[in-house]
């Protein structure tokens, strides 16, 4: 058992609230001289990384995925941040203090807590980011991770004011935030990027503040030198920071390589100090002193859109599902030591019982070809169709996904006689088009927003911005409702592993595997964070 998760369960109150689910031009060699591009320029110390592609928003409220919040991690910074155990510690609040029946946090930020651009971060910068990101017009994908703030969900949906959103402004340094119950988890929840704050000044002078390095305005401990869309970003050392002698490096250089392989050949030729490990290559690298395998709670997965054929019968989905091959997947396809998927939460999180959730739910959908052929059957006969309606699987631009959707491809023929039509879309293209339910078949991710399987299962309630297949279960719904109020551990975790089942049979996705994170990282690189449920911090990071 992790004692990480331990650390963390052992303290979460019984209401829980709330969950999350990244152009292939790589990084141009840059002019000889230009600040920051290098790995040691002017004897500086430059940590060079790849973020795979452009990210979604450097705004907090909007940039809900990987490829916007490990960055933003590091431009920006919450009350709370994680630690090296993975417990929420002061970042910008110097001091916290929390009512006798656990609703009212009371936080004072620091005297010494200032943006890059020199001015003092204030409780209302907190405030106004807070209702920015419930603002129903903001459409923030992360808003549902704030109703357990009192009056949230009424304002995001339509129901209230951002005025009774009770997140106040005592004076300048004092923010009092009310929860509509009792929430230990809190504290972690905050860590997340959509609850960092934004300069109000600044925002509201310039709504597109968050598109440009000169208009970008933060508190963490870096700040945007420069962005070159598409192509790369560069981190200074943020001098205004209010614990910038303890930041080491004095930047970081961000490629954007969609591709594993090539970001291997960066990394061998000295242009990246980090790398994730190609496919291919994963036999060989996996005994190099210089490679690490972390746990990362999350899981790679796809939708379907229970709206269009064939897909709109339960037994179809459950054929498809029943089809794929999982530890074929992970032995044969990604070999980076991940985990097969035969449900969707992820291992790590224990019960009261002392049992791993994955294992009470146990395997809920795990190749079975004959189980798989008769499920087509019966539910072609069920439609009445002699063909199968046309089906097309849509995955974003990436090697991984390539070759996995590739495969998927050769299982559904193996196994079902289906001939299956694959469509790669642009990733800024896939997410839009992904959440307009414009796809039948399509890939997806999820990684935990903290530790708890009910933000990996709340994904799928009716209305949830995550949902994306069209799916709807009033039993399902009701069974997170109760969970997130029932003050029994015991009957809280059983409605849980009981929502888990009923997704899992109605099957509107199918799970591939649980995440991992396989890094090669350079020797004398030290102090980069990575947490099973959390973000990558280089706040300590060095490099020799």
């Amino acid at each position: 058992m992790k004692k990480w998760l331990v650390l963390f369960l052992m303290a979460m109150a019984a209401f829980v609230l709330a969950a999350c689910t990244a152009s292939e031009n790589a990084g141009e060699e840059p002019a000889e001289g230009e600040e920051g591009t290098t790995a040691e320029t002017g004897g500086e110390k430059i940590l060079q990384l790849n973020n795979a592609q452009e990210p979604t928003s450097f705004d907090p409220s909007i940039g809900f995925d990987a490829v916007s919040w490990n960055a933003l991690n590091n431009l920006m910074e919450g009350l709370t941040r994680l630690d090296e155990s993975s417990q929420p510690v002061e970042a910008t609040a110097e001091s916290i203090d929390i009512s006798e029946d656990g609703k009212t946090y009371t936080f004072k930020i620091r005297e010494d807590a200032n943006w890059s651009n020199g001015e003092t971060v204030k409780a209302s910068d907190f405030v106004f980011a807070w209702r920015h990101m419930l603002n129903p017009e903001t459409a923030s994908p992360a808003a549902f991770l704030g109703y357990f703030i009192e009056g949230a969900e009424a304002y995001n949906t339509g129901e209230g004011s951002a005025e009774d959103v009770k997140v106040v402004a005592e004076d300048d340094k004092t923010l009092v935030v009310t929860l509509t119950a009792p929430t230990e988890a809190f504290l972690n929840i905050i860590t997340n990027p959509n609850f960092f704050p934004i300069h109000e000044a600044t925002a509201a002078e310039n709504p597109e503040w968050h598109t440009e390095a000169e208009s970008f305005v933060g508190n963490g401990p870096f700040k945007l030198a420069s962005w070159s869309h598409d192509e790369e970003f560069v981190f200074e050392k943020n001098e205004e920071y209010w614990d910038t002698e303890n930041v080491k490096l004095d930047g970081v250089h961000w490629a954007m390589v969609n591709d594993t392989n090539t970001e291997y050949q960066m990394y061998q030729a000295g242009d990246l100090d980090v790398s994730s490990v190609p496919a291919e290559l994963s036999e060989d690298l996996m005994e190099s002193p210089e490679i690490s395998v972390l746990d990362q709670a999350g899981t790679y997965f796809y939708r379907y859109n229970v709206k269009e054929e064939p897909f709109t019968n339960k037994k179809v989905r459950q054929a498809f599902a029943f089809a794929v091959n999982q530890e074929d997947i992970v032995q044969y396809v990604t070999k980076n030591g991940e985990k097969p998927a035969y449900g969707f939460t992820s291992y790590g999180f224990e019960g009261p019982d002392g049992k791993d959730f994955r294992d009470a739910a146990g395997d809920l959908v795990k190749f079975d070809a004959e189980k798989a052929k008769q499920l087509l059957e019966e539910g072609m006969q069920e439609e009445g169709w002699d063909t199968l309606p046309e089906v097309t699987l849509t995955y974003s631009t990436s090697d991984t996904h390539q070759i996995i959707a590739e495969t998927l491809q050769d299982q559904f023929k193996q196994t079902l006689g289906v001939d299956v039509k694959l469509q790669n879309v642009e990733s800024a293209v896939f997410a839009e088009e992904q959440s307009a339910f414009k796809y039948q078949l399509s890939r997806s991710s999820f990684l935990h927003d903290y530790a708890d399987p009910v933000n990996a299962l709340e994904s799928f309630i009716t209305g949830s911005s995550m949902n994306r297949t069209q799916w709807s279960n009033p039993e399902f719904d009701k069974l997170i409702a109760d969970a997130k109020t029932e003050t029994d551990s015991q009957a809280r975790w059983e409605k849980l592993i009981e929502a888990e089942k009923l997704l899992m049979d109605e099957m509107p996705i199918f799970p591939i595997h649980f995440y991992n994170q396989v890094q090669l990282q350079k020797e004398g690189v030290s102090g980069v964070l990575r947490h099973p449920v959390g973000y990558l911090d280089l706040k300590n990071a060095d490099k020799e």
